[in-house]
């Protein structure tokens, strides 16, 4: 073995690549104009040209631990494709002149448009002043090396994801794995096959191609969800709006019907539509206080007045005002709660609100000669206070547990022909309760009954805000 200085090996290696580059290349050509005769000098002037690089590569210089290197053997010549379809704006990086040319001719052949720089310094140059699909990259440079040129591209957020395969001669293969580990996407080693050369770039371009479909995907994704929100808020305004406004007419109709009753004398039937009308009107005002309540408390501006509360009294209070209702379908209210739990910390009137919801759905649900048990205890974590409301009515299907607390449950609901229809009683127990600190849930066997279960801690989270 005869040990040289790397930059002779390199300096013997060139002109043995061009030598192999261009007969392959004069061998292509004279394939496509006919002229056969060529073709067998050529091919010997390629066979010579590797079998002395091979002497160079394995008698000449072998660095200990070393292995020989054999690029794949290329066809003496190989016809031009249409490549069209794949074609891309390369740009080639090389110091050495006939690389250079070798490698744009075959790019070029391939169908692709190639842009050319002698230094690392022109190539970043280049690379920014125009977009690229694709970098080769030689390692072995003046002034700027492969690796300064792959580190200041990967390390700009606008050029990292141009893929990059970098061009190695065969003492060069550690520098390829560096290059792998800092982000290049393949190598090319010298003398350049063909072949090797269009695979690798085909693979590397499609790869490309693939992310940019995913990046374009992704940023029309983004702008679809935008405009959603944007719409979404300008429902929600609206919305919010038209409720907020219905509240003053409809209060003056109301006011109105009442009247009636004191203008003259109603028979029965007057007074019974009479009061058919304010219990409807009744009913939209709650409607309408839900929607607001509800956008309060999803968006946090809801302020909780928080007092020390009793569970009996609240269970109590919530009971009465369900009382009447629950006669009127010969249901049985049964109350659970013992006098001597720890008082809570809370808003009264939204967690006495929340019972009341429970119970309603509860009575509605429930058939006549039912039973309606409402309780508290203290929960298991020694923490809080656990209520629940349990009924013999229709039943809830599992697979509507989650949905039954989003806002507009319903609307899938009545859409399945099923009779439960949840409002925003239920959105607003759920929102409540969170806001307190607390959780709520669910337990139903269709044709059992239910048993909704909420918590709500000893000591509040805040006492200002929700």
């Amino acid at each position: 073995m005869i040990d040289l200085p790397a930059h002779v090996l390199h300096d013997l290696r060139t002109p043995l690549h061009q030598i192999i580059g261009y007969s392959e290349m004069l061998a292509e050509q004279a394939e496509d104009e006919g002229q056969q005769g060529f073709l067998s000098d050529l091919q010997r002037i390629r066979t010579a040209g590797r079998e002395l690089l091979a002497v160079l590569d394995n008698e000449v210089h072998s660095p200990p631990g070393d292995i020989p290197y054999r690029a794949p053997e290329a066809p003496a010549s190989a016809a031009p494709e249409d490549c069209s379809n794949t074609a891309a704006l390369i740009l080639v990086v090389d110091d050495n002149a006939a690389n250079l040319d070798m490698l744009s001719r075959r790019l070029v052949r391939q169908g692709h448009r190639v842009v050319t720089a002698e230094n690392g310094r022109a190539a970043m140059e280049t690379v920014r002043a125009q977009p690229f699909d694709l970098v080769l990259l030689d390692i072995m440079m003046p002034e700027l090396d492969g690796y300064a040129v792959l580190e200041q591209l990967k390390a700009d957020d606008a050029l990292r994801p141009i893929p990059v395969i970098m061009i190695s001669a065969l003492d060069e293969l550690d520098g390829v794995v560096r290059c792998i580990e800092m982000g290049a996407e393949d190598y090319l080693p010298k003398p350049f096959n063909p072949i090797l050369l269009k695979a690798r770039i085909g693979a590397c371009l499609e790869r490309k191609r693939a992310q940019d479909r995913e990046a374009q995907l992704f940023g029309q994704c983004r702008e679809s969800f935008g405009r959603l929100q944007q719409l979404e808020k300008l429902r929600d305004d609206l919305t919010h709006m038209i409720i907020h406004d219905l509240r003053t007419p409809l209060t003056s109709v109301m006011t109105g019907i009442q009247s009636l009753e004191v203008v003259g004398d109603l028979n029965a039937d007057q007074r019974e539509m009479v009061g058919f009308a304010v219990t409807g009107g009744e009913t939209l005002l709650a409607m309408i206080g839900d929607l607001l309540d509800v956008d309060k408390l999803e968006s946090g501006s809801m302020q909780l007045e928080y007092a020390t509360l009793s569970a009996a009294e609240l269970v109590a209070s919530a009971v009465a005002q369900v009382a009447s209702l629950a006669a009127g379908k010969q249901l049985t209210l049964v109350q659970r709660a013992a006098a001597d739990l720890p008082r809570v910390r809370g808003d009264e009137g939204k967690l006495r609100r929340t019972l009341v919801n429970l119970l309603g759905n509860a009575v509605k649900f429930t058939h006549s000669g039912g039973t309606i048990a409402i309780g508290s205890r203290q929960a298991g974590d020694g923490k809080s206070l656990e209520f629940s409301v349990t009924d013999t009515g229709e039943g809830i299907p599992p697979e509507a547990f989650e949905r039954i607390f989003e806002k507009f449950g319903q609307v899938e609901t009545r859409r399945g022909g099923r009779l439960q229809s949840t409002g925003l009683g239920l959105t607003f127990c759920k929102l409540a309760v969170e806001a307190h600190g607390g959780s709520i849930a669910v337990e139903s066997t269709p044709g059992q009954g239910s048993t909704f279960r909420f918590t709500i801690p000893f000591s509040p989270l805040s006492e200002h805000a929700a």
